[in-house]
């Protein structure tokens, strides 16, 4: 068979992820992966028809897909979703209808689960026979049950094709709703009070909602907010993954583009708010582009105690995924989600009271600090970059490492001395059968006496 492997990493074939096709390419010799580095040459294909008209026919001519990228920010990286963006754009949907498709990702865990939803739904909509994936750790092809485990997947997929299937669809088709949003003028109540807001708008088309919706939270404020056009900042490209960054947190894009004044010029903001449209199941590569940058500053919270809130133009309550990413980006940067303004409501005057009482409340809470505790999106996150970083990624990731360090972040739970004590001598006590009955029926009681006390005496 021949299988098409649309190579996702940025850096082409030095890439881990293309390693592991290798690996199943040596033991499967009876199968041909043609391996296409689609984010690697996403430029290209951007500018050259032919080219990208080339790779639909290795698509088109396949037996079968595997999409095989590195975890970027959640997802895959700009250049992928670039790619994956064009298919629709150049009416090229009719080669992937019906093949046998799978994934294959190698990342650190952190938010594969995003990753791997989106790209589901993305085969869901080119209508596409998907096949369970594969989320691969960075070192899992060192590890001999784990190889094990990629070969038995790899030859499960194989299988698929040649017994043709069943498959099953996961992902309902987004449906979007044909509405102008027609603002009301905005009546300049909200008084900033000397804080800062900015907005990183997405913004293609001066009369689209979003646009609209932008400009109607701007003039909700008494004193003039930031707005930077997306498309004004001048980027050279994508992230590239080299981690050049690491040592020092300089990028490798340094002073050949604007992204790194843009990003520097936004760290003293109190709020934070990206304003994007709904492009496939996420916001548009563009905007992934500016994520993905952001990545020069390591694994370092960016919006430590700030606000961070999003305009979204598009059908987001039908994109569950979205609004998971959009939950724990800002808990990942050590800020508050203020909040979320969609168009979906389809209703003028609605969407006005919610982008005004959306900047009220962006103000209220940065005026006050306000910081919600973290879900298990943030508390999870931060646990699998710490420990990362405390062990594997403390090289490269040496301005990480310092970072942490100063400020408190390895923060395991041994270091936790008050606990590990009580729980050493109520595991003493109870090795008594009759204090083990006694502890037994306490227990549900004696646990609410602290907060009980708590409670009369605050």
């Amino acid at each position: 068979m021949k299988i098409a492997v649309l190579n996702g990493s940025p850096k082409g074939e030095i890439s881990v992820t293309v390693q592991y096709i290798k690996f199943i390419q040596k033991k499967f010799p009876q199968h041909e992966l043609k391996l296409i580095n689609v984010a690697h040459d996403i430029i290209k294909l951007e500018k050259n028809d032919g080219l990208f008209n080339s790779v639909i026919d290795e698509v088109r001519q396949s037996d079968g897909v595997i999409w095989a990228f590195p975890l970027y920010v959640f997802l895959v990286c700009s250049q992928y979703k670039r790619f994956i963006e064009m298919i629709t754009e150049k009416g090229a949907r009719d080669a992937f209808a019906g093949k046998y498709v799978t994934v294959l990702s190698t990342s650190i865990h952190f938010f594969d689960n995003t990753a791997h939803n989106y790209m589901h739904g993305i085969c869901d909509d080119l209508d596409m026979k998907y096949v369970e994936p594969f989320s691969a750790d960075m070192d899992d092809l060192m590890v001999e049950n784990m190889r094990r485990v990629l070969l038995k997947w790899a030859d499960n997929f194989f299988k698929a094709i040649e017994n043709r299937a069943p498959a099953m669809k996961l992902y309902s088709p987004v449906i979007r709703a044909k509405f102008a949003y027609k603002p009301g003028k905005g009546a300049g109540k909200v008084d900033n009070g000397g804080l800062k807001v900015r907005v990183l708008a997405d913004i293609t088309d001066e009369k689209s909602n979003l646009a609209k919706m932008v400009q109607r939270f701007s003039e909700s404020f008494k004193a003039d907010i930031q707005v930077i056009r997306a498309g004004d900042v001048k980027m050279r490209g994508g992230c590239l993954g080299c981690m050049e960054c690491a040592f020092d947190n300089i990028c490798v894009y340094q002073g050949k583009d604007e992204f790194i004044d843009y990003f520097n010029a936004g760290r003293d903001a109190d709020v934070t708010i990206f304003a994007g449209e709904i492009v496939d199941r996420f916001f548009s590569a563009r905007m992934k582009m500016f994520w993905d940058r952001s990545f020069f500053n390591g694994h370092i919270p960016t919006s430590m105690n700030k606000q961070v809130g999003f305009i979204v133009s598009g059908p987001l309550s039908q994109v569950a995924n979205l609004q998971e990413i959009i939950n724990a980006m800002p808990q990942m940067g050590g800020g508050n989600l203020a909040g979320v303004v969609s168009d979906e409501c389809a209703d003028s005057g609605q969407i006005d009271k919610l982008l005004e009482a959306f900047a009220a409340k962006c103000v209220d809470n940065a005026g006050s600090i306000y910081m919600l505790p973290r879900t298990f999106l943030g508390v999870g996150g931060h646990k699998i970059f710490r420990d990362q970083i405390w062990a594997r990624l403390s090289f490269p990731f040496t301005a990480d490492y310092r970072y942490y360090e100063e400020h408190g972040l390895f923060d395991f739970p041994q270091q936790d001395t008050r606990y590990l004590e009580f729980s050493k001598q109520m595991t003493e006590m109870i090795k008594d059968p009759k204090m083990k009955e006694m502890v037994r029926k306490m227990i549900k009681t004696e646990m609410l006496k602290g907060y009980a006390k708590m409670v009369e005496t605050k």
